[in-house]
């Protein structure tokens, strides 16, 4: 319930916003690297993992809404198994422009599974969500020629395993080019 509750909020305030007319739009892609962490597991090793995918930007002054379809790789690795969570993340940031380019973004983030390659030994004991909710809060820089870099710490709201609470996260550091 608490998931439909955010999405119907978010739903509410991207057509609040549609009724204004948007300064700049912009289309574009981005690519990056995302390094998870899995709680305080002492056998846990963080992996370095891929991001990449495409957002619309929609500028109103000072504020903007940026939502993204982004796959995403959160791997890790337990001793000497190694495991990649991969999921298809549409998060929806809500910016705010402090000085020229420079912006503050924070936002829910939606995530699909689409595959989890945790081997057989370790998922008897873990199981993974399908459905994964973050928040997202980081910093933008739009940059001269449509170039714009980010850096984003992702904290899920809800746990990704079914039978083991671990408090996991991700931080995350791309680049985008407007492509219109």
């Amino acid at each position: 319930m608490k998931v439909f509750k955010v999405l119907l909020l978010s739903f509410v305030l991207f057509l609040s916003l549609q009724k204004v007319a948007a300064q700049e739009i912009d289309l574009g892609v981005k690519l990056g690297a995302n390094f998870a962490t899995l709680g305080d597991i002492e056998q846990f090793d963080n992996e370095i993992g891929f991001v990449g995918g495409a957002y619309l930007d929609l500028k109103f002054g000072k504020f903007g809404i940026q939502p993204e379809l982004l796959y995403s790789q959160q791997d890790g690795q337990f001793d000497i198994t190694a495991f990649d969570l991969n999921y298809i993340n549409i998060p929806v940031m809500f910016k705010f422009y402090i000085v020229g380019g420079l912006n503050f973004q924070l936002g829910p983030q939606f995530g699909i599974l689409v595959n989890d390659s945790i081997p057989d030994a370790i998922s008897q004991s873990v199981e993974t969500e399908s459905f994964d909710l973050a928040g997202t809060a980081g910093l933008g820089l739009d940059l001269p020629l449509g170039l714009r870099a980010s850096a984003r710490y992702v904290f899920n709201v809800e746990n990704d395993f079914e039978t083991a609470n671990f408090t996991d996260g991700f931080f995350t550091l791309s680049l985008g080019l407007n492509l219109f």
